[in-house]
């Protein structure tokens, strides 16, 4: 499909085409598919593209938002789709999947001439919402994406979009109560991925105390159990989030289990919510002063199998709030502690290449380049087969292309491990 859209632009551009009446729909269906095309394929890790270049194919970023801006201004069939495909860059894919940073002024141009001429339009109303939400603007998050559900009643499949925002709102303000409503509304209406949702209730409910937790009838420990029997498959394997909810949730099955101390905190810097919440500083607060709480809990554990895991990713959570803070030295030692913790860790061993992910953030704020590239290349070549790899090498490639520092093939490096000592297959 890429290459018939290449050949099709190649050949628009030649002397032997002629224009139409309904030329500009053609053109911005042109538009649509090698921009959407062209900036997908950018997102990939460079070891990933030269496999696809050997079918002529290729990713380029500002190619494809080239194309998908030029489709957006036409007055095409698809100039609407075109926006949509650029709202979903800006909001999801290069926040999700990139190092986190917001830049939402391109998206707020793109939407706001849509939602003056379409003020109940659900899509939009979405994506207001979304922006609302990165800007860490987080009232006006939720009234956008509840307003977006009350438009309309038809599309249930939209009010699940809506719900797992909200769900995410409700997090940042530690409202947990809310928060295991909308991934209760999830697991009971939506198929895409019943085990996450359940994990999701569950650790809601363990981030309560237990008299405020028994009202909802449900047991933390029950719901995690249940969590590897809703596996499932999409076009043959499973999600990388729901390997994850999968593989924590195996610490339950024991006849007296470990709790986790903060799941769902946990997910949240998954998904790169502390970028979110650190656009609040009172919000902040409040999620460090839960993390300092459980770090003097597990102090006080008995030694258990799980207990320096455990440790460490409270750790690396902390340092996400300090770095927020304007604490940069006291965030650096938070991701720092944490590698030299890499021998011990059992489990977890995806907290070792994101802490030196973060502290390459980190530098690179500082305009410490050359000690960030070093991390990265660390953290993207000495560890393989950890929980969420595939999206942890997502953000380190963004952060390399943001240095201007091309991929590389290479076995190893020396650093901070060897890729056989954090093998952890799910």
């Amino acid at each position: 499909c890429a290459l018939f859209f290449r050949e099709l632009h190649a050949f628009m551009q030649s002397n032997h085409f002629i224009k139409g009446k309904n030329h500009h729909h053609l053109e911005g269906g042109i538009y649509l598919g090698i921009g959407a095309f062209k900036l997908a394929l950018s997102l990939l890790p460079t070891s990933i593209l030269r496999l696809l270049e050997f079918a002529g194919i290729s990713g380029d970023k500002e190619f494809g938002l080239l194309h998908l801006r030029e489709g957006a201004k036409s007055s095409s069939l698809r100039s609407v789709m075109c926006t949509l495909v650029l709202l979903a860059y800006h909001t999801f894919f290069a926040f999700v999947l990139g190092v986190g940073e917001k830049d939402t002024t391109e998206a707020e141009q793109l939407l706001t001439p849509l939602l003056a001429r379409y003020p109940k339009g659900v899509l939009f109303l979405f994506f207001a919402g979304r922006i609302e939400e990165i800007k860490g603007n987080i009232e006006e998050g939720i009234e956008r994406f509840e307003e977006g559900c009350a438009a309309q009643h038809s599309w249930q499949e939209f009010h699940h979009m809506c719900y797992w925002e909200l769900m995410w709102c409700y997090t940042y303000k530690k409202t947990w109560k809310m928060a295991y409503f909308y991934a209760d509304l999830l697991s009971k209406q939506n198929r895409w991925s019943k085990a996450v949702y359940v994990y999701m209730k569950a650790a809601y409910l363990s981030m309560l105390p237990p008299e405020e937790a028994r009202p909802f009838g449900e047991d933390e420990v029950q719901l995690f159990r249940q969590v590897p029997s809703l596996k499932q498959k999409i076009a043959g394997k499973s999600p990388p989030t729901e390997k994850f909810a999968i593989r924590k949730a195996r610490r339950y099955t024991s006849s007296n289990p470990v709790r986790m101390p903060v799941p769902a905190l946990e997910v949240m810097y998954l998904w790169n919510g502390f970028s979110v919440l650190g656009q609040q500083r009172e919000l902040t607060a409040g999620i460090l002063h839960t993390l300092n709480e459980t770090e003097r809990v597990l102090e006080e554990t008995p030694a258990n199998e799980y207990l320096t895991d455990d440790k460490c990713m409270v750790m690396l959570l902390k340092g996400m709030c300090l770095k927020y803070l304007g604490k940069p030295k006291k965030a650096e030692r938070c991701f720092l502690a944490i590698p030299q913790s890499w021998k011990v860790i059992k489990f977890d061993h995806y907290l070792v290449p994101n802490a030196l992910l973060e502290v390459s953030l980190l530098y690179m704020q500082q305009g410490r380049h050359e000690e960030a590239i070093s991390f990265l290349k660390q953290a993207k070549y000495n560890y393989k087969n950890y929980s969420m790899e595939s999206w942890t090498q997502f953000r380190i490639h963004a952060a390399l292309s943001r240095l201007k520092v091309a991929d590389e093939v290479v076995d190893g490096m020396n650093g901070a491990g060897t890729s056989s000592a954090v093998n952890s297959p799910v």
